[in-house]
């Protein structure tokens, strides 16, 4: 007897961005390359929803009125969630953009970031080391399966522990760069980051009025003079 075929799972994303009132600000810029620092509450791309248009993308595409000009040609070779804020390497043409994705897809571009977790870490540094898989039933989720994870590595450093409640700010340097892989990897070893509403305790969420993740550094080679290029942007929380 042939079993009839299940039909397929439908992804319905019904996520509508509520209004990002903070600008981009321009960090660095020359012919070839921006560095931004994105506000958290933006997306890095417009959705597919037209509701979901603004985004850094579409700002630096069209101008920001009154504070930056428009970068009609600017690609993002890299992204950060709608929640994280913080350093964003934008290229303002393709040759430029081109030269970064090599250096992204290679691995050879370093990315630092800052978090606030929920409790008491023990240990001063470490690495998370949690293989990443989609979550089809729960979508825009991830998972930790080792069966069919993908490599998901993690380091981080204690910085500071606070009280009251208990806190730690830690600094992140991802190894590869998963969807959500600080996130999970955080709620994971029984700290997450507060203000995540994907991956969360009981109060985490509740504990910020945002995501407190931040990309704070980038190491990377210049797509024009070849030269080291270490960029940084101050962190909010």
């Amino acid at each position: 007897m042939v079993e009839p075929l299940s039909a397929p799972h439908t992804i319905v994303d019904n996520f509508i961005a509520p209004k990002c009132h903070e600008a981009i600000k321009i960090l660095y810029q020359d012919d070839a390359i921006l560095i931004i620092n994105k506000p958290s509450g933006l997306l890095s791309l417009s959705g597919k929803n037209p509701l979901n248009w603004d985004s850094v993308h579409y700002r630096l595409v069209n101008g920001q009125k009154g504070l930056t000009a428009a970068f009609p040609e600017a690609l993002l070779p890299h992204r950060l969630d709608f929640g994280t804020s913080g350093i964003m390497i934008v290229g303002l043409n393709a040759s430029a953009s081109k030269h970064l994705n090599k250096q992204f897809q290679s691995r050879a571009i370093q990315k630092r970031y800052l978090a606030m977790l929920e409790g008491s870490m023990t240990t001063l540094q470490g690495e998370i080391n949690l293989p990443i898989a989609k979550d089809k039933e729960r979508f825009p989720l991830v998972k930790i399966c080792k069966t069919t994870g993908k490599e998901a590595i993690s380091k981080y450093t204690v910085l500071k522990r606070l009280l009251k409640p208990e806190r730690t700010f830690v600094q992140f340097t991802p190894i590869t760069g998963r969807t959500h892989q600080l996130r999970i990897h955080s709620d994971a070893i029984g700290h997450p980051i507060l203000g995540c509403d994907l991956y969360k305790s009981k109060r985490s969420e509740q504990m910020a009025e945002r995501l407190l993740l931040h990309a704070s550094d980038v190491f990377f080679d210049h797509p024009i003079t070849g030269l080291p290029f270490h960029a940084k942007c101050p962190c909010p929380f």
